[in-house]
């Protein structure tokens, strides 16, 4: 399970998508910058803060260009009232498996209560990671404001 390095292409990652069809990073995001959440479930109140602060955000990111979307091995009941309770627009898929979602991103897993731990990655417009936050617990997570600094960054040394 190796971790990816900045400059590395975000590996092809499909899982349901919460309300019907498929969400499929990081064609999801094609030539845009991406945020890519994975959180560790909707009974994580770390979680459900940074996914509700990146909807706070959406007017910044958007404005930036930034696309976000988030999964979680929750089930589609669960996200769907998660989705519904913080008024998520972006994309939120559920039932990932853990396994392979860890063995393509290197994310940590948790198994007592199997779950992936929180991680976030920033994508460039051509899917290549710009940068990698890896926690192996509940807290050291990607924000919102973090983001637009960055993309703000590199949009001025374009």
């Amino acid at each position: 399970m190796a971790r990816l390095d900045n400059g590395q292409t975000f590996p092809t990652l499909e899982v349901p998508r919460t309300g019907g069809g498929t969400l499929r990073l990081p064609d999801e995001f094609a030539g845009h910058y991406g945020v890519v959440l994975i959180y560790r479930g909707s009974w994580c109140p770390y979680c459900t803060a940074q996914l509700a602060a990146f909807q706070r955000a959406t007017d910044t990111l958007t404005a930036l260009d930034v696309r976000v979307a988030a999964l979680s091995v929750d089930d589609e009941p669960t996200t769907r009232a998660l989705v519904d309770k913080h008024h998520l627009a972006f994309p939120v898929g559920h039932s990932a498996d853990a396994e392979q979602v860890a063995a393509l991103t290197g994310a940590y897993l948790n198994d007592d209560r199997r779950h992936l731990q929180s991680t976030g990655f920033v994508l460039g417009p051509d899917g290549s990671v710009l940068n990698a936050v890896y926690s192996s617990g509940a807290i050291g997570r990607l924000v919102p404001e973090d983001v637009a600094g960055l993309v703000r960054f590199l949009r001025s040394r374009a």
